[in-house]
Parts: structure tokens; C-alpha cells; sequence
């Protein structure tokens, strides 16, 4: 079982199949937000390594099998996918932990949070469990999320 280039999308495409067998290739872009070819493109490679089988539901309507190897692969995909995940929230947690102390070591008890998602999520939980409160005030350090990560920018002139 070749398993070197399996992608996230190609776990997101398994875990659709598994819904819905019957799901048209359309709809498989429509759900990934991706063209109806990179999605015939994936399918076709799935297909190659054994992972889908696809039999003919209708004249015109197909029906995607996901075979004990495509089981598999799919399980292997979403382990590491969880891992990535815990692997983000704990450097996050590290490196927001840090700027904290030094949020308080520089005499602040608050912070501005500057950006939305799962990543400032983690910073809320971080600064509240290290008792730094999150304000709107721009003249205070600022936690910026950028993408996946986390950037301080201390207040000017303090």
C-alpha cells in the first residue's frame, strides 16, 4: 500500500464517499470548494491505489466503493490529521504562554487580541488561564494571529 502522498483532501474526499456512495463529482467540488477536474484528477489516483472501486449505480450515475485499503488509509489520515491539530494547539499554547510572562514581567495585565478563528480561540484560553485579560485598547501589547501562528507587538512607548 503506497501511502507517501496521501493528502487532506484526499481524507476529505474518502470521508464524503463514506457519507454519501452515490455522491456525484459536482457535489464532491461544491463540499471542497474545488474544480469538478481536480476532483476527477484525485478520484482517478485514489482509484489507481486501490483505495475506491467504482461500479455503475445507474446509466449515468456511479457509485464509489471504499475498499479495506481505502478504509485504512482513511483511518491513517485522520489520526494524523488529529495529530497536527494537538501538535498546533501546543506550540500555540507554548509560544503565547511565553509572551504572557513576558507581558507581566514588562508590568501589563492585559492584552489586545488582535484576529479570529481557533488559533486566537487558543489564546483566549491561554492568557485567561494565565491571568491576563484580553481588552479591546489598542495603546497595550497586542497577541496578532497571523495564519497559524502568533506574533506580539508591544505597545510603543512602554
Amino acid at each position: 500500500m503506497e501511502t507517501s502522498n496521501e493528502t487532506p483532501r484526499d481524507l476529505s474526499l474518502l470521508e464524503n464517499i463514506e457519507r454519501d456512495p452515490q455522491i456525484t463529482q459536482a457535489d464532491l467540488a461544491t463540499q471542497l470548494g474545488i474544480a469538478v477536474g481536480t476532483v476527477n484528477w484525485h478520484l482517478k489516483r485514489l482509484i489507481s491505489k486501490g483505495y475506491i472501486k467504482v461500479k455503475r449505480a445507474e446509466r449515468r450515475k456511479l457509485l464509489y466503493i471504499i475498499t479495506p485499503e481505502g478504509l485504512a488509509i482513511r483511518a491513517r489520515l485522520t489520526v494524523d490529521y488529529v495529530e497536527q491539530q494537538f501538535n498546533l494547539y501546543r506550540r500555540v499554547r507554548e509560544k503565547v504562554k511565553g509572551y504572557t510572562e513576558q507581558i507581566k514581567k514588562d508590568g501589563f495585565e492585559r492584552v489586545c487580541l488582535v484576529g479570529e478563528g481557533d488559533v486566537a480561540d487558543i489564546c483566549r484560553l491561554t492568557c485567561l488561564e494565565q491571568g491576563v485579560s484580553i481588552v479591546d485598547e489598542t495603546n497595550l501589547p497586542r497577541l496578532e494571529v497571523r495564519g497559524l501562528s502568533v506574533v506580539l507587538v508591544v505597545a510603543e512607548g512602554k
